[in-house]
């Protein structure tokens, strides 16, 4: 063992080790549970950043975790490969997008394997290569036999910087999700998938998963998905030039319907189209502004201000048969519900926003329950200083006067579709997903198009329909397989004519739809995966990745894992059990700001400016006081999400050069808890690596010692000394494996630090440790090593390989995770402080068993205590279990 720790040694050591003795090769196995442990594959970009790291970091202590507590696990890797940076590069730098992802693809995977991160390589997969995306074609075609998969002309999010469509997932906020810029309306035509037929799925199966994912992933969901239950109704509507007869509504308030003040329409609705001529100019000049305006708008929820103009127009209320003017309002979306709502401003925020800005009568149908009748005297005209949007009692709404509003909607909506104008519905915020995309890069769309045959599907045996190389890519207008004759000109699969292809490729997401199934199989060249080898080893036990994609590839993978379970591929409704989304690394940026007058949200271009290059004052609390450019601007600065862009990533490999990667993983678990975000600090890691030196320099000095050591407690009497070692060994192996359980990271590298204290603290030498001490010692030690091993995996190993004189390491020779001894564990005393009012005024000691009415009792009869409060009367007694006691009296 050599006298220092040196990193970069053992650490190539053990990965040598590793990939010799393929010690993280899984295959399936009888003899053992089974766990998959998954991380969110990357973006092969050219490099790691900090963030990857704290990912994969994570994720193989725990695959680590579960092998040494006896789990056959598998750990894969791949590369989500398609995607428009490649184009980007493509064009920056005159590079073919092969070459470059490539490139990447070997730079990154150099970089985690010398973090020694315990992945089974051979299933390695690869989005952009045709043997995988293949499969990709595969289930579109499968999908678009079953109706799932279609075309039509619509509205499509289109971002001119990134020349390609944008599904409202993609385009939430108005802002393109890749490149921040503005997203524009554009009529396409476009290749959806019909997710929305698994809305109620994606929405009930919930109750599957939501014991082991994060709540504000669930809600996220929820909310986009959007259920909305409520009814439909018809207003008759009175002449007109179209002669149309009805407009029909959606809502989920029926019982506020004898409050409606109008019927407002989207610009689009047919009922405006086909009396578009009949407008006044005026009407006509509103219509068309709200059209344009929306076009520059991708998001809908983006807050605007209500416009809206009255169309002249009537309808008849068919409950209260009151007429009621029809208007157009910019708030109104085609896209959801019917495209027409009923204006009921007393109880909808936006109607009520509407309302006061045209001066349209509030009228209050709805009364709280606790207000009902006293102060709702069931006046016509309510002065409201906000919409009241709770359920309570009607008032206003004839018959149904004096109902509570469950019981009110019930029985509106079985009269209205009783009497032929209403019925029960059900809509839902969700759009089909737009999968085509104007771009190279990507998995082409298995369709062709025949003057003869209309749209026809490729052959299965004709699959993988392969990108041409060399494709001239210039970033803009249509997509560059369009000018490749040799692509798109093909034989007609059916009729054998000639015929063209389709020249969209699919949304890079369809490629991390499914691609941890087919890391069970990544070889199958017949079909996607074997269904045997996914019923072992799926669902994925633990998913780790960022909450961002909450509403992209989480809800999309959900609804891929249907589809495939309606193919007869799977049999299970979710393919994931547990989801962690750990917090972003991120760092400090320093910027300024450009105005850009194209921006309808004036939020202007921000340069940045890499740290390096800024000078930066800060107070003694090292908070930033100013900062300054090269040539002594002013800055603004941030703390961001860490990106080259932004100039403040931190290269990894920098950190394992330095520090090595034992040093930099348990660095970045340690800093902060997982779901938190981590500002990088890198003194900070400094302390792991004293650590990790103190540990090898304790180590060497007692190895000779307590590998020699009696190991059978039975015939040991414990010194003082030696019970104190044992007790702190097991309440760490408690703690670390508790922690571990409930995915806690940085809790058990703490408590692995405070064992090792102990063990200095103990001020005892080798050459005269009495037997028992010496067993104490080797037992912390060989625990304290293999509890490290998810954290430091390198330096654990070769510690262990030294203490039992094997070189193949903990898993190999089958090492397995400590258990703690509870009697070993327990406290043997705890000292309680004891508050009068709030202040302390004594202290117990008591046995650690005590119970809370013991400590009252104990409490009471302190002789500080008795003196204090004797004569006064005592209010309560506060017992904080085993850690304080409050005697609240009067003074």
């Amino acid at each position: 063992m050599d006298e220092k720790y040196f990193a970069k040694k053992i650490e190539s050591k053990w990965q040598k080790i590793w990939e010799e003795t393929k010690i993280f090769e899984a295959e399936v196995s009888s003899n053992k549970p089974k766990f998959y442990a998954l991380e969110m594959l990357p973006y092969p970009s050219g490099s790691l950043h900090m963030g990857h790291v704290r990912n994969y970091s994570v994720g193989d202590a725990l695959a680590w975790y579960k092998r040494l507590k006896g789990f056959n696990v598998l750990h894969p890797i791949g590369w989500d490969s398609f995607g428009q940076p490649a184009e980007d590069a493509a064009i920056k730098r005159g590079i073919d997008p092969l070459e470059w992802t490539e490139t990447n693809i070997s730079q990154m995977r150099k970089q985690l394997k010398r973090l020694g991160i315990s992945y089974d390589w051979r299933r390695e997969i690869f989005a952009h290569r045709p043997d995988y995306y293949k499969f990709d074609q595969w289930f579109f075609l499968k999908m678009y036999e079953k109706g799932l998969a279609y075309k039509k002309t619509t509205q499509v999010n289109w971002c001119e910087n990134c020349s390609a469509t944008l599904s409202n997932e993609q385009a939430s906020g108005g802002l393109c999700w890749r490149c921040g810029n503005t997203v524009i309306k554009k009529d396409m035509e476009q290749w959806f998938l019909r997710i929305t037929a698994y809305a109620d799925q994606l929405l009930d199966d919930m109750k599957e998963i939501q014991s082991g994912w994060p709540e504000k992933v669930l809600k996220r969901q929820r909310d986009w998905i959007g259920r909305s239950e409520g009814a439909y109704v018809d207003f008759a509507l009175e002449e007109n030039p179209a002669n149309l007869k009805t407009i029909r509504i959606f809502t989920t308030r029926i019982d506020t319907i004898y409050g409606a003040n109008s019927i407002v329409l989207a610009a689009e609705h047919p009922f405006i189209k086909a009396n578009f001529e009949y407008l006044s100019e005026e009407v006509k000049k509103v219509v068309e502004k709200i059209i344009e305006e929306r076009r520059k708008i991708a998001d809908h929820e983006t807050e605007q201000e209500k416009e809206g103009i009255d169309t002249g127009f009537r309808a008849i209320n068919p409950f209260s048969g009151e007429e009621l003017p029809v208007w157009v309002g910019n708030y109104v979306m085609m896209e959801y519900g019917t495209g027409a709502v009923m204006s009921v401003p007393a109880h909808d925020e936006r109607d009520f926003e509407f309302a006061k800005k045209y001066n349209l009568p509030i009228r209050q149908v709805i009364c709280p329950l606790d207000q009902y009748p006293y102060t709702c005297k069931i006046p016509q005209q309510a002065s409201l200083e906000k919409a009241y949007t709770d359920y309570g009692i009607l008032i206003n709404s004839g018959e149904w006067t004096g109902k509570t509003s469950e019981q009110a909607r019930k029985e509106m909506t079985q009269y209205a579709e009783n009497k032929g104008f209403g019925a029960p519905a059900i809509t839902y915020r969700l759009r089909d997903w737009g999968i085509s995309r104007q771009r190279y890069w990507g998995a082409p769309i298995p369709i062709v198009y025949c003057n003869e045959c209309g749209i026809v599907p490729e052959k299965y045996e004709n699959l993988p329909i392969v990108l041409p190389k060399n494709v001239k890519i210039t970033g803009t207008g249509e997509s560059p397989l369009a000018k490749i004759a040799d692509f798109v000109n093909c034989e007609c699969p059916k009729c054998k004519k000639p015929a063209k292809r389709e020249t969209d490729t699919m949304d890079t997401f369809v490629d991390s739809c499914w691609y941890y199934f087919r890391y069970c199989d990544p070889q199958n060249q017949t079909l996607p995966f074997n269904p045997e080898l996914v019923s072992y080893w799926l669902p994925v036990d633990q998913y780790i990745g960022g909450d961002d994609h909450a509403v992209m590839h989480l809800i999309y993978t959900r609804f891929w894992n249907k589809v495939m379970r309606d193919l007869g591929l799977v049999s299970f409704n979710e393919p994931v059990k547990a989801l962690l989304t750990q917090g972003m690394v991120v760092g400090e940026t320093f910027f300024e700001i450009i105005p850009n007058p194209d921006d309808p949200q004036g939020k202007g271009k921000r340069i940045y400016h890499p740290p390096h290059t800024v000078t930066v004052q800060r107070d003694n609390k090292g908070r930033i006081i100013s900062a300054k450019s090269q040539d002594g601007r002013s800055l603004q600065w941030a703390i961001e999400r860490m990106s080259k862009s932004k100039g403040n990533g931190v290269d990894p490999d920098e950190m394992v050069e330095a520090y090595g990667a034992d040093a930099t993983r348990l660095f970045i678990l340690f800093a902060a808890p997982i779901e938190n975000e981590l500002v990088w600090n890198e003194s900070g890691i400094e302390g792991c690596v004293r650590f990790l030196q103190r540990l090898w320099r304790f180590v060497r000095k007692w190895k000779d010692t307590i590998t020699n050591a009696n190991t059978n407690p039975k015939n040991l009497t414990f010194s003082e000394n030696a019970r104190k070692i044992r007790q702190k060994t097991h309440q760490t192996i408690k703690k670390v494996s508790e922690n571990l359980e409930s995915l806690q990271f940085n809790t058990p590298i703490a408590a692995l630090m405070e064992l090792l204290n102990t063990l200095y603290d103990l001020k005892t030498e080798p050459t005269n440790a009495d037997e028992s001490v010496i067993f104490a010692i080797r037992e912390a030690v060989e625990s304290l090593t293999i509890m490290l091993a998810p954290f430091a995996p390198h330096t654990a190993e070769e510690i262990y390989s030294e203490l039992i004189g094997n070189q193949n390491g903990l898993l190999y020779n089958g090492a397995r995770f400590p258990t703690y001894d509870p009697s070993l564990a327990k406290a043997d005393e705890l000292e309680v402080p004891i508050q009068i009012n709030g202040k302390t005024r004594s202290k117990i000691k008591i046995p650690a068993e005590t119970t809370d009415e013991e400590i009252k009792n104990l409490a009471l009869t302190d002789k500080k205590i008795f003196d204090l409060i004797n004569g006064k009367e005592i209010v309560k007694i506060i017992v904080v279990p085993k850690r304080l006691i409050n005697i609240v009296v009067k003074n």
